[in-house]
């Protein structure tokens, strides 16, 4: 067998790159696809720990997933310490490998709610949270940070400190602040200061867009692993270290139908089919005709529209007629 890349506590992880959690689109049927393809483990979408106290079913369904995307990291968030705490002694019995906690989402209604990104406003409660937690549970947690709320309040260091001191079994570091959310580069040396300042796995994130991009992060930091989300989208195969512009149209076709299927599956032909094109449009990125046929992918109101539409793009690719 292989040498794990890195352990989270005792649970060995192989594969240096990691889908992100993003909500929206890191669900089952996309996980599965990524973890097929070579991430190195799964992260569901985020999770509000007052609506799965709640029972919640349209949450819970999000927290499901399939023995082979082992290991799996339930992802949750909010503001109160014992509704974490209580959220995660529930979702625990639902057989995850880690539970994480996240603190790096930015939208307004999470963060400006003291959620997500909002606790790297009081470490003192991040450690609070984290002691609890540990407590509470017996799978390793981890956290997902970004660098600050802004660039006044650069307190990644003291937060991963704070992180380590409290029992984080690893720790996954988007290069941005709250108030950059995307815009700007990602601060790479900041995420290697981290790695150097503590001992518990490092995973970075934040402008990784190319298989060289996963190797050019690895070597400037020093991270046990690279955390990848929008330049996924439409792009699984970067889990493969493959460049976007190697996989053939019918590698790509082939994706778009296994994608939706697995999406209809999962979510029923009416939901599935929508949340599916959401992802459809970011497959056909560069190739031959890509604009016209990423218009009529939007256009599309049945699978047997998309099987039709792939078709005739798929002749045209063969023979090089302009879309």
């Amino acid at each position: 067998m292989n040498t794990p890349n890195f352990h989270v506590r005792d649970i060995p992880i192989y594969g240096d790159a990691i889908l992100a959690p993003m909500s929206g689109y890191s669900d089952l049927p996309f996980r599965s696809i990524t973890r097929e393809l070579g991430s190195a483990m799964s992260y569901t979408e985020f999770v509000p720990a007052p609506g799965l106290l709640k029972e919640i079913e349209t949450l819970y369904r999000k927290l499901l997933y399939t023995e082979s995307e082992r290991p799996i990291v339930f992802q949750i968030y909010g503001a109160n310490v014992q509704e974490l705490v209580d959220a995660a002694q529930r979702i625990e019995q639902l057989g995850p490998d880690i539970i994480d906690l996240n603190m790096g989402c930015w939208a307004p209604k999470v963060a400006e709610n003291g959620s997500g990104a909002g606790l790297l406003r009081d470490p003192q409660k991040i450690g609070q949270i984290f002691r609890e937690l540990n407590k509470a549970v017996s799978i390793p947690v981890t956290g997902k940070i970004r660098l600050g709320w802004d660039n006044d309040s650069l307190n990644y260091l003291d937060v991963c400190k704070i992180l380590e001191d409290n029992g984080a079994a690893l720790i996954a570091v988007h290069g941005r602040t709250k108030h950059q959310a995307y815009r700007g580069n990602a601060n790479w040396d900041a995420i290697a200061e981290i790695k150097q300042a503590v001992s518990v796995p490092v995973i970075g994130n934040g402008d990784v867009k190319t298989p060289g991009d996963i190797q050019r992060m690895k070597a400037h930091t020093g991270v046990d692993g690279v955390m990848i989300a929008r330049a996924a989208i439409g792009n699984p195969w970067i889990f493969q270290h493959k460049e976007r512009e190697d996989i053939s149209y019918e590698a790509r076709a082939d994706m778009l139908r296994k994608h939706m299927q697995l999406s209809i599956d999962y979510y029923g032909a009416d939901t599935g089919f929508r949340l599916f094109k959401r992802h459809a449009v970011k497959y056909v990125y560069g190739t031959h005709g890509a604009s016209r046929m990423r218009e009529a992918l939007c256009d599309v109101e049945t699978p047997a529209d998309v099987h039709d539409l792939i078709a005739r793009y798929q002749a045209k690719q063969l023979s090089k007629v302009p879309a």
